[in-house]
């Protein structure tokens, strides 16, 4: 009886190895038949260059080498035939895709694949009624002056209790840091706080490590991964394997999601307790019970609310201790304005920093946190530019590189010069087809003043306190593959405190 089990065993495990073997091989061919079928043979002198890489010996980042075609190419549209793609950097393009047909260019299912897995359904994950209503939501909510009010009260605290003793630690040791980490870490108890009442104290002056951010970083590096290999097959094939990448993606996800459902277990038993409900993520789970929903809710204010705003910050100070002349006139309007309003409560006061502002537009059109965004079209389409665009093509807009086309900001526009936005004396926006950094049309991003807020007020705390300087001697920034623009290696500085009226 026994050898008849272990014969049993023994021909159901062969069994299996040859119906993994034959699901295996399936995948393959059909993998190999989708690439042949999208013409990923394309031998053009860009593809490559995609393809093998070559472009990493002339320039440090895929957006650089991408700015590089765009300028060269007459319509600033070029196509990267391998991974099936249009991209634009062209504003007339971009007005169409956001606006004129807004209809025909959604986030697409191939898209929603691609970060499914961490987005879920949220909304930077969804087309349709979905999206439209988590829009509507969100707006109300974002939208409002009792959310903005409680935000920046939530800021500024976070600013004096934490961000300014931390940076001030640092000026008495001398020690070179990693300012990346530094506004990461702010950006993630901030968002916390305003979106889910709950304070993760990663800017405490222990520095201590939060898993959550951890297991986020990784889980949304992976991700945007898979969106630059030449077929979906690829990492299909590996995340049905568990393999590589995808087996390590798959792992950061499930802390994710273990963080994600202990952050609206502890939500609910505040509110059960009778804790104030003026945090974003109350404001939801009033309408909703159902946790998938809002566990992609939390994910969602997290990759909005953090790496933006942290990726921002980042280069702002960076081209600052590079232009000590834009620092000074900086400084020069914190200082006439300054009535010691800013650190506590002193909201109009911001608004009336124009130079600010616009030294803020300046530096987001140089580095902005999201480089491109794509759309995949759902019928055939001929852009302003005369480009025919296929049905499921993807079409990608790409803020960096308009950011850096002459075309559209002159011949310095590969400069920091605030001044460009400024018209007597006062702060002047360009149309947001030409400046895409928060989108624009109906997907204009919700979070815009809330960020430029959470930004203007870490600049006006530290700017009148504090001096960066940047150790790597580096004149550019070299990224990180990832949803959001984060640096490589991240940017050590040191840090000293401005002696009074220097």
């Amino acid at each position: 009886m026994e050898s008849l089990l272990q014969l049993t065993q023994s021909t159901l495990q062969t069994h299996s190895q040859f119906l993994l073997l034959t699901i295996t091989t399936t995948i393959f061919i059909t993998t190999l038949f989708n690439l042949l079928k999208s013409h990923s043979w394309c031998t053009c002198s860009v593809c490559r260059a995609y393809v093998s890489r070559s472009w990493t010996s002339t320039y440090p980042n895929l957006c650089d080498w991408y700015t590089h075609l765009l300028r060269l190419s007459p319509t600033h549209t070029v196509d990267i035939h391998v991974i099936g793609s249009t991209v634009t950097a062209n504003p007339s393009n971009v007005e169409h895709l956001l606006h004129t047909r807004f209809d025909n260019y959604p986030k697409g299912k191939p898209f929603s694949s691609i970060l499914g897995d961490l987005l879920g359904r949220g909304i930077f994950n969804v087309d349709g009624d979905a999206w439209r209503f988590q829009r509507k939501m969100a707006s109300l909510e974002l939208g409002s002056v009792s959310v903005r009010s409680y935000a920046f009260r939530i800021m500024t605290s976070e600013i004096s209790s934490r961000l300014v003793p931390l940076l001030d630690s640092f000026t008495v040791s001398g020690r070179v840091f990693d300012l990346q980490d530094v506004f990461r870490r702010f950006a993630f108890d901030n968002i916390c706080k305003i979106s889910f009442g709950l304070d993760p104290g990663c800017l405490e002056l222990s520095l201590p490590i939060s898993d959550f951010a951890s297991a986020f970083d990784l889980a949304s590096g992976l991700s945007a991964g898979r969106a630059v290999t030449t077929s979906p097959f690829v990492w299909k094939l590996k995340r049905f394997l568990g393999l590589g990448s995808e087996r390590d993606l798959a792992r950061a996800i499930r802390l994710v999601d273990e963080l994600a459902r202990e952050v609206i277990k502890q939500k609910r038993k505040l509110r059960g307790m009778g804790s104030e409900d003026q945090d974003l993520l109350s404001r939801f789970m009033g309408s909703t019970d159902d946790d998938d929903y809002l566990r992609d809710i939390v994910i969602s204010f997290l990759l909005a609310g953090r790496d933006t705003v942290a990726s921002a910050l980042v280069s702002y100070f960076f081209l600052l201790s590079t232009h000590p002349e834009v620092e000074a006139a900086v400084r020069d309007e914190i200082i006439n304005n300054d009535d010691d309003r800013h650190d506590h409560g002193g909201l109009e006061g911001l608004r009336g920093m124009h130079y600010v502002h616009a030294s803020m537009y300046e530096s987001l059109r140089l580095y902005p946190p999201v480089q491109f965004d794509s759309k995949f079209a759902l019928d055939d389409d001929v852009l302003p530019d005369g480009t025919a665009i296929g049905k499921g093509t993807r079409v990608t807009y790409h803020p960096y590189a308009m950011g850096r086309m002459e075309s559209i900001w002159g011949a310095d526009c590969l400069e920091f010069r605030p001044d460009r936005w400024m018209k007597e004396g006062l702060f002047t926006p360009v149309s947001p087809f030409k400046y895409p950094v928060f989108q624009a049309g109906a997907r204009v991003c919700l979070g815009k003043e809330l960020a430029l807020m959470e930004m203007k007020s870490v600049i006006v705390s530290i700017v009148r306190r504090f001096q960066f300087e940047a150790v790597s001697g580096d004149r550019e920034l070299k990224f990180a593959p990832g949803l959001t623009a984060s640096v490589s290696g991240g940017l050590p500085v040191r840090v000293r405190r401005r002696r009074s009226g220097s």
